[in-house]
């Protein structure tokens, strides 16, 4: 399966590596927005100018965009659906039909395939929510988050003026976790389920308690949740904080039985070390799915859902069957 990179941020430097674990993938190209000059990749793949992918289509049989959810995918996907084979990681939870509708009618009218959302939540979260909906109908679900870098929170906080730069980690609280896990079935606020550690780098001078409330009021972001400030150097944060960790769990509890006398919990967690490589880990199993649903004449857009085990991975069904059944 040969795969383009569009977009070499943390995301496409994951697909790269990722790329390097998986024999049946060869990347064509990585194609960016910047000068291709400027950019350097890791494994020696070439870099070519975004705007001429169209180009290379001959080489390419899945398109794997690497943008942002905000303004870049919104746009990127629909637009490269009509002539390529795609996979995104749009993560917007709201938005999501709007972009399927979107990106449908696009791959529809080009005659190819397409998956959106693709990654860990959405995505391998997401399917375990209806994996464990489907058999304890009977339940509810509970998601905790982290502990995580959230790369959105922290680019809000460095966006206050006196922030030079800053890290927001996103931690579940563990006696809302643990309720969950006797079955109680507890009704959680947000401010109950997560709580939100932030490091924060001031300019000198700046005024850090005006900062701190800042952080703490954020609508959207901070004001629902127990949040606490703490500023430390630049050369601290570059020291302790320059990973990108994340994590976290679905579960669902559930009551089996004529009268519910039978209490079931569902777990799946993720501890991650690396959160856009373990994203790109998905993609590249995404666009072997997607090369499959193309090759059978299976047009249109995708999510997860549509995916059959069997064909994320490369082993044959006849290997599946004797190896992991």
């Amino acid at each position: 399966m040969k795969i383009a990179i569009h977009g070499y941020g943390n995301i496409g430097r994951g697909v790269e590596s990722a790329a390097m674990q998986n024999p049946d993938v060869q990347i064509t190209g990585v194609f960016t927005r910047r000068d291709p000059a400027s950019v350097k990749t890791r494994t020696g793949v070439p870099v070519y100018a975004a705007e001429d992918i169209r180009k290379h289509k001959s080489d390419i049989d899945v398109v794997i965009l690497c943008g942002g959810s905000a303004t870049d995918l919104p746009v990127m996907t629909p637009s490269l659906a009509a002539d390529f084979n795609v996979v995104d990681s749009f993560d917007t939870h709201a938005k999501i039909p709007q972009h399927f509708a979107a990106v449908d009618a696009a791959a529809k009218q080009g005659g190819h395939t397409a998956l959106i959302s693709g990654g860990w939540d959405p995505g391998m979260f997401s399917l375990n929510r209806l994996y464990a909906q489907a058999i304890l109908p009977n339940g509810a679900d509970y998601t905790f988050w982290g502990r995580g870098v959230s790369q959105g929170h922290s680019d809000a906080i460095r966006r206050i003026e006196g922030v030079l730069d800053a890290r927001q980690y996103t931690v579940p609280v563990g006696e809302a976790v643990d309720a969950v896990r006797r079955g109680e079935q507890p009704t959680l606020t947000a401010r109950q389920k997560h709580r939100r550690e932030c490091y924060v780098v001031a300019a000198e001078g700046a005024d850090k308690v005006a900062i701190e409330q800042a952080i703490k009021t954020m609508p959207n972001y901070f004001d629902e949740y127990d949040t606490t400030v703490t500023f430390i150097t630049q050369e601290e944060l570059l020291r302790d904080h320059a990973e990108l960790p994340h994590g976290g769990m679905v579960l669902r509890s559930g009551k089996t039985g004529l009268n519910g006398e039978h209490k079931h919990t569902i777990e799946y967690k993720l501890t991650l070390d690396s959160n856009p490589e373990f994203t790109a880990g998905v993609l590249i199993a995404l666009a072997r799915a997607v090369d499959r649903l193309s090759r059978r004449g299976d047009t249109g857009c995708k999510t997860i859902f549509d995916i059959a085990p069997a064909d994320l991975s490369p082993l044959s069904g006849e290997q599946l069957r004797a190896k992991l059944l």
